[in-house]
């Protein structure tokens, strides 16, 4: 800090470089009461002339003057201490203050200030305090050159710009928290525009159960749904492939370890038409989980044939019913995109890049829409996909960077383990925990954190508090936020419209901030509800339609063939096995072999004769 030492004699110039014909009411206060965490200063609510200045409000920042540094503080509350107002002389106050680091100026003249959320000298009794410097307020929530994007703006300052680290937000997970309406989808449409522009490399995996995140994202997108969904069901590890026959009720073990020994019998023969049932035993040995093709009409077939057995009488009840459980899956249309393919093939390639966007041709994001597919679907395809999520991101070797967004995350991720599907719940712990290592992130946006598994909200670094009212939920973001910054979330149950705390990794410090406004058209839901506007007469309701969608009945189509008549000279892996080789799409720049996927375009089917 500079001193002129022959005109102040000693004096330290003063921080807010007043210019000579301003008033020096700018002088606010001073500090009378002081501990570790907290300050009391003593200021007036009104200047000499009676007039009330307002220049103490909740949630400003201000700057107390200690020489060489100045100590930053947050103001929570204001008070007069006998409770009355006197239009007679001034009306003194205390404010009470939470110290939340504080400023130096840099070692050389006209260097940017420098921001440490430590405090190595404390406030002394009498020390002046007054607003905080514009470029103070900068430094506080200076991100050090880390590689930050701009996301909104301050609440205290419009002009200056709120940044957060792109890349500790993404790494080390985030979440944004709100009640209902207070725009956490806006925020989240915000974000990740932000983000594929910051991170090229960078594909998102959107879990919407609302289906608004496509319209809002139509340039970077790629919509799927459950009519164009195609999630073979041999990829389902065999308690997913459960909850799909059991319809989310509790398993029977007796039926499960049955398919847990005909369902690698299944894939034996498909893999080998001519070995019968022989199962081979070593390094290529298949299990339920392995995702190697079958057929429904050999597991079936498997099924009949132990029935028939001599020593399977007293299991004859038990896959009997195994097998009925099987057939109404299979003809259920609810479950056409798991038994829909006329052949059964090895399209675990497409089916993976097409999902996850290997490669992206432009569109680095997948709206998986949910809305209107039963629980027990969405339950086993969103365990299918953060497992596939996870296992890509770790088998590519750190190389290809996966964003798996949650939104309503507790309902894949209840806090009471008996609620939920226990498979989906460890395949989203499992990226909260490990997936930073390998380029596996997650994105949490939920209504009710107080219901959210609390190990999933706790592996978030980065948390974006939206306006909350229950205090249940209040309680959860304040356990997680650091004690320095507590008086910070005090304004949880009254913030406005796109306004939010974001504390953690990401920020430098806690910040109260505006997220920027999107256009109407941008904004995830505004195209569905102008829609469904209804018309003035309420004759445009279709009921037809209505009730066609309630019955989940698919349009009229060819059977369903699960088997085919093959050349039993021919291996499964020969390729020309079933069809004629269909052409594939050329790779282009963005395709990478080290992913061990083939190219393919989304919604790209080869043709049968």
């Amino acid at each position: 800090m500079f001193i002129d030492r022959e005109v102040s004699v000693g004096e330290p110039t003063s921080q807010e470089r007043r210019k000579a014909d301003q008033s020096d009411k700018r002088v606010l206060g001073n500090v009378v009461q002081c501990d570790g965490a907290r300050a009391t200063i003593s200021a007036y609510a009104d200047d000499v002339e009676g007039t009330v200045t307002g220049l103490w409000t909740v949630g400003k920042m201000i700057s107390i003057n200690l020489g060489t540094t100045r100590t930053v503080g947050l103001v929570y509350e204001i008070g007069k201490s006998d409770r009355a107002w006197s239009d007679e002389g001034q009306n003194p106050i205390e404010v009470s203050i939470e110290l939340i680091g504080e400023v130096r100026d840099g070692a050389e003249p006209g260097t940017q200030p420098i921001f440490d959320r430590g405090i190595t000298t404390y406030p002394h009794i009498g020390a002046i305090a007054h607003r905080i410097r514009s470029r103070d307020l900068q430094a506080v929530y200076d991100l050090a050159g880390r590689h930050s994007i701009t996301i909104g703006t301050l609440s205290q300052d419009e002009a200056i710009d709120a940044n957060i680290a792109i890349d500790d937000t993404l790494a080390r997970h985030f979440a944004i928290v709100g009640t209902t309406g207070v725009g956490k989808s806006t925020a989240v449409s915000l974000l990740l525009r932000k983000s594929i522009a910051a991170r090229p490399d960078l594909r998102v995996l959107i879990l919407d159960p609302h289906n608004e995140f496509a319209a809002s994202l139509p340039e970077h997108c790629v919509k799927v749904d459950s009519t164009t969904l195609d999630l073979p069901f041999w990829m389902f590890r065999l308690e997913e492939f459960a909850e799909v026959l059991f319809r989310g009720r509790e398993t029977v073990p007796e039926e499960v370890d049955a398919l847990r020994d005909l369902i690698p019998a299944a894939k034996n023969l498909y893999r080998n038409p001519n070995s019968a049932t022989y199962l081979r035993r070593g390094v290529d040995a298949l299990t339920a989980d392995t995702p190697v093709p079958y057929r429904v009409v050999d597991l079936i077939k498997q099924i009949d044939e132990r029935m028939g057995l001599l020593e399977s009488k007293n299991d004859r009840p038990t896959l009997k019913s195994l097998k009925t459980r099987i057939e109404s899956a299979a003809s259920d249309p609810r479950y056409r995109f798991m038994f829909n393919s006329r052949l059964i093939e090895d399209t675990i390639h497409e089916t993976i890049g097409n999902i996850f966007r290997v490669p992206h041709h432009g569109r680095p994001v997948t709206c998986f829409e949910m809305a209107g597919m039963p629980s027990e679907v969405v339950n086993s395809v969103c365990s299918v996909l953060a497992r596939l999520a996870f296992d890509l991101a770790l088998w590519s070797e750190g190389r290809l960077r996966l964003l798996v967004l949650c939104e309503e995350a507790h309902r894949y991720m209840p806090a009471d383990p008996r609620l939920g599907f226990a498979p989906t719940r460890h395949a989203l712990s499992r990226i909260a925990k490990e997936g930073r290592k390998y380029g596996c992130y997650l994105g949490v946006v939920t209504q009710r954190p107080g219901e959210l598994d609390p190990t999933i909200l706790s592996q978030c670094s980065t948390f974006f508090a939206m306006r909350l009212a229950n205090e249940q939920d209040q309680a959860i973001i304040r356990s997680a936020i650091a004690d320095s910054s507590a008086s910070t979330l005090a304004f949880l149950s009254s913030m406005g419209q796109r306004e939010a705390i974001a504390f953690g990794e990401g920020v430098a410090t806690t910040m109260r901030l505006k997220f920027e406004k999107l256009s109407e058209g941008l904004i995830p839901g505004t195209i569905k509800r102008e829609e469904a506007k209804p018309s003035e007469d309420g004759n445009d309701v279709d009921l037809a339609a209505i009730v066609e969608r309630l019955r989940n009945v698919p349009k009229p189509q060819q059977a369903m063939a699960f088997a085919e008549v093959v050349d039993t000279s021919r291996q499964a892996g020969d390729p020309d096995y079933r069809k004629p080789p269909v052409a594939r799409v050329q790779p282009d720049d963005d395709f990478d072999m080290r992913y061990g996927l083939k190219p393919a375009t989304f919604g790209l089917r080869p043709q049968n004769d």
